[in-house]
């Protein structure tokens, strides 16, 4: 099973992908063709916050409530036999543009163990290596076994 995530506007292979957008709204003009789950969309207050308090309300308000199990059943479904590819605004190239389909990635990672790739950045890492992680919530090397 393959969920993956990239921007609105990064051309995807549709053979490969099937567009599924967990952002609030969608671009203007958006070629048909793209799916909605809003489960994931970020909460109102997505761009008045920092990234360390936007993380503690997306894990409390967002992916708290949800059973991760059924998010990835209903994606897959969503993508009739194809990879997810969860979509937001923000640029896929690393920087100080951050965004919460990094966050999907680490809760995803740490609840059930996929790894969750920005497409085309797969060398990047998954989970709280994410590229859209903001810098201060990103882990850049895996942290050591738990013992």
């Amino acid at each position: 099973m393959k969920i993956a995530t990239s921007c609105w506007f990064e051309k995807l292979d549709p053979n490969v992908y099937v567009r599924i957008g967990i952002s609030r709204g969608v671009p203007r003009g958006m070629a048909a063709g793209y799916r909605r789950y809003s489960k994931l969309n970020p909460g109102s207050w997505f761009n008045s916050v920092s990234p360390v308090r936007y993380k503690e309300l997306y894990f409390y308000e967002i992916l708290r409530p949800l059973d991760p199990n059924q998010v990835v059943a209903e994606l897959l479904a969503m993508a009739d036999g194809k990879a997810p590819a969860l979509l937001c605004w923000e640029a896929p190239t690393p920087g100080p543009a951050w965004c919460h389909r990094g966050l999907v990635s680490a809760w995803l990672h740490d609840t059930l163990g996929l790894e969750v790739f920005e497409v085309g950045q797969e060398h990047q890492g998954a989970g709280w290596r994410h590229p859209k992680l903001a810098p201060e919530l990103r882990q850049q090397k895996k942290p050591p076994p738990v013992r």
